[in-house]
């Protein structure tokens, strides 16, 4: 391989990195980059450091490649030749030291972090938290306030600086709840509840998303989290609660149906056990389909003839 030929090598790969960069930096930092909250910044940081860490061995891997190829290239007649070479004990011990080390230090990060970035952890604050419960549909996103006695579609007002306890469940096909400017993702399902606990620390539009394939308009399951203060919070709750609609059964009933709803729309709450009942229409069917043994041993729990001490959850997922 001819100098040339290297050095145009090199300037293709770096070339195309800068490129990549220039693009980023032209459209903006991707969401997950541009963090608007404690968890979404411990995310950030987690993935900086991940990356910066993993990149102390591509890089030279990258370097050294360049290096040999051009240092032991055919027409290098310089270059001493050793055909009989085949060990150093000092550079195996760094070229696999180095990585051993790095893998060591990435698992007492990835240790520590999944247990400070636990989604069912309440996060420390002087606010009271904000109560949300989230019902993933076909195909659009519904936010109940019990606390508030109203509702929406596709919007979810939150106050700053307030830690904001998500309970989710779904009532379609599996889903995936997802703020990326506020913090990771969580699954939805059917019969099960999740938690998930965010805050806002800036004013803001903040784009949600269905992170999870779910069917023909999962592109289309999009809703926008609109962060305001405390003040202006509570002026679009009151409004809510003066909004023409009324959400009870029927028009849950209405809401399930497949449909694609791109205008955010608030409703009156008029069933507070709304989410409650979402949950335990599954629970009926799975016990429709228990067989005869599995009914008597789920009656002799109900009755508390048996031994509870192994059991710290009910089946909302939340703690006995």
């Amino acid at each position: 391989m001819t100098k040339m030929k290297i050095l145009g090598i090199s300037a293709l790969f770096f070339g195309t990195i800068g490129f990549i960069w220039l693009m980023i930096h032209l459209a903006g930092a991707p969401a997950i980059l541009d963090p608007k909250g404690p968890i979404a910044s411990s995310q950030r940081d987690l993935l900086l450091t991940a990356t910066g860490l993993m990149l102390l061995v591509v890089i030279p891997v990258f370097v050294l490649t360049a290096v040999i190829s051009y240092r032991y290239r055919a027409g290098n007649t310089g270059a001493s030749y050793a055909p009989n070479w085949d060990t150093n004990k000092k550079l195996e011990a760094l070229w696999w030291g180095i990585p051993i080390a790095l893998v060591g230090v990435l698992s007492v990060i990835a240790w520590v972090s999944a247990h400070d970035l636990d989604p069912y952890a309440k996060l420390n604050s002087s606010e009271k938290p904000v109560e949300v419960q989230v019902v993933a549909l076909r195909w659009k996103w519904l936010f109940i306030y019990p606390e508030y006695d109203v509702a929406s579609i596709n919007e979810l007002p939150v106050p700053t600086n307030t830690p904001i306890n998500f309970t989710i469940s779904s009532d379609a096909p599996m889903n995936s709840f997802w703020i990326p400017q506020l913090g990771g993702q969580i699954y939805a399902m059917n019969g099960m509840s999740t938690k998930l606990h965010l805050q806002a620390d800036e004013p803001g539009d903040y784009a949600g998303v269905s992170a999870n394939i779910s069917g023909e308009g999962f592109s289309d399951m999009r809703f926008m989290v609109k962060a305001r203060s405390k003040t202006e919070f509570m002026n679009d709750i009151m409004d809510a609660k003066s909004a023409p609609k009324q959400l009870d059964m029927a028009m849950y009933d209405e809401l399930q149906k497949d449909s694609i709803m791109e205008k955010a729309t608030y409703y009156q709450l008029e069933e507070p056990n709304l989410y409650n009942n979402v949950i335990e229409k599954y629970m009926s069917s799975m016990h429709s389909g228990m067989n005869k043994n599995e009914m008597n041993l789920d009656a002799m729990q109900n009755e508390g003839k048996m031994d509870h001490s192994s059991t710290d959850q009910n089946v909302y997922g939340e703690p006995n």
